[in-house]
């Protein structure tokens, strides 16, 4: 059995099932024994991000590690940008990268690079193979790793592939989540015990599942407002669903939201800071006056921790919400605004929101706490591209769940090649593209940074010159399209494509 067998039949044995990839020469004995190995699912992206931001999207919905396969240091270069969005989010993801066998390595062939300097810093977990007898255990300690909540990153020269193995190796245990100190809910007790002004601010996995309802019965129990991080990475939402409110992304929103208070509890996150820096403006978010109380840190077990915070502050359960009926569809023009209520009216039940819609979020969100139960994915590295390969991801992962991707024009074009492995896998998601013919975001921030905008930096911003077909561009890549323009139509085209399984695109031109 060769080396690359070995680590295949190990990735399969500790429960990788999906292997997004775009390989190369360095990796072809990895492909080959993909043949060989049936339980790990094989699926193509035609760019090296689109594999990775779908790892990312994977892992988010699955809680288990999807495998990256990557050819050597460019490839993960070209992958870097969304691994960055997944380390950040805390993503179990498996890099498998190729490199030059030992021997070819110091000649200073074209493609040698430094493989492990390009992955360091989106890698929690990193190791060189050293032949093809190690191999297989460090594949073992590679998923073992990343469930932990962390990217690892395994590079495997090619001759640690075509060499023979020492058969797969058994999984390795990940570590648990330690538990918190009791001295850290006492603490967080007092502060929401104190009749002072606080709130809870939680972030991880804490923002769906048991870690939200517990959550949300403390707030409900002191009075506590109950938040989350800006860009948590999956966070559960709709209707029925305990509310947790975002921390605003603009710093001066932010800070006034924190203003008033004088205990911050953090769970899963730390103390918050701005997305940027400002003139004159705080980078930490909280005000000096508050007093933050960690209940537990991202590495620790946070849904532990708040059971047992709701257990000493006494706090009930949850009362039972009665149905709501789903919101009309809206109708007129299409804005941000009115998007978020076509989305709200027709997305079913269970289905999963990939969100890239930039400068468009802030209203659609919103609109989505009255949209039937969902989970929701944000960009939580501020990485463009993220959306359309996370939706590929999402999907592979949950089969049996509708997606809907909210992508913006200008960052669609970063990873577009998502919509034929969409429809080469034939995948449930919707693709919402919102076409306003601009880098807006780039806009905005130009305004808050304080620096002018004149001829030549507007042009930069504008991406209307020559017009972009996003219904032509999806229908070369085998996924049908139409294009709307009032809030009526994209209701309609919602409905439709919801009910038709496979992909579909929706440009949304907004007024």
């Amino acid at each position: 059995m060769t080396g690359a067998e070995c680590v295949l039949r190990t990735l399969a044995g500790s429960g990788v099932d999906a292997c997004f990839a775009n390989p190369g020469t360095s990796e072809m004995h990895l492909v080959s024994a993909l043949d060989r190995v049936s339980e790990v699912r094989p699926i193509l992206t035609l760019f090296e991000g689109v594999a990775s931001g779908a790892a990312d999207g994977y892992g988010r919905m699955a809680g288990r590690p999807a495998a990256t396969l990557l050819h050597l240091g460019p490839g993960l270069g070209n992958a870097f940008a969304n691994l960055h969005n997944a380390y950040k989010a805390r993503t179990p993801v498996v890099n498998v990268v190729g490199d030059h066998a030992v021997m070819h390595r110091p000649l200073g062939a074209p493609l040698a690079s430094d493989i492990e300097s390009v992955a360091r810093p989106v890698s929690d977990w990193l190791r060189t193979t050293r032949d093809a007898r190690t191999a297989a255990t460090d594949a073992a300690e590679a998923v073992a790793a990343a469930r932990e909540g962390a990217i690892a990153t395994l590079i495997v020269p090619a001759d640690a592939g075509w060499e023979d193995g020492a058969g797969a190796a058994a999984p390795v245990a990940s570590r648990p989540r330690p538990p918190v100190p009791d001295e850290a809910v006492e603490a967080a007790a007092r502060a929401l015990r104190s009749g002072e002004p606080a709130a809870i601010l939680i972030g991880g996995p804490l923002v769906h599942g048991a870690g939200l309802r517990a959550a949300a019965r403390i707030a409900a129990h002191t009075g506590a407002e109950l938040l989350h991080d800006t860009f948590a990475p999956r966070v559960e939402r709709g209707r029925g669903v305990p509310t947790a409110r975002p921390l605003p992304y603009l710093t001066a929103v932010a800070t006034a939201a924190l203003q008033g208070l004088a205990h911050l509890v953090t769970a899963g996150t730390h103390a918050p800071v701005g997305f940027f820096a400002y003139p004159d403006l705080p980078s930490r978010l909280a005000a000096p006056h508050t007093a933050v109380d960690v209940l537990a840190t991202p590495r620790e077990d946070g849904a532990a921790a708040l059971e047992a915070l709701a257990d000493v502050l006494g706090a009930p359960p949850l009362p039972e919400r009665p149905p709501a009926p789903a919101p009309a569809p809206p109708a007129g023009a299409l804005t941000p605004e009115t998007l978020g209520l076509a989305v709200a009216a027709t997305l079913p039940e269970r289905a999963i929101v990939v969100d890239e819609s930039v400068t468009a979020s802030a209203a659609i969100v919103p609109a989505l706490a009255t949209a039937a139960a969902h989970d929701w994915l944000p960009v939580t590295g501020g990485s463009i591209g993220f959306g359309l390969p996370a939706a590929t991801g999402a999907a592979v992962a949950c089969p049996d769940r509708p997606v809907l991707c909210l992508e913006g024009d200008g960052s669609a074009m970063y990873t577009i090649q998502s919509l034929w492995t969409q429809a080469r896998e034939n995948l449930d998601v919707t693709n919402v593209i919102l076409a306003n013919r601009s880098y807006a975001i780039l806009e905005f921030e130009m305004q808050r940074v304080g620096a002018t905008l004149g001829a030549a930096a507007n042009d930069l911003f504008d991406i209307a010159r020559p017009d972009l077909d996003f219904v032509a561009m999806a229908a070369s890549m085998g996924v049908p399209g139409r294009r709307v323009t009032d809030a009526g139509e994209l209701a309609a085209a919602l409905r439709e494509s919801f009910a038709e399984p496979g992909p579909h695109l929706v440009e949304a031109q907004l007024g």
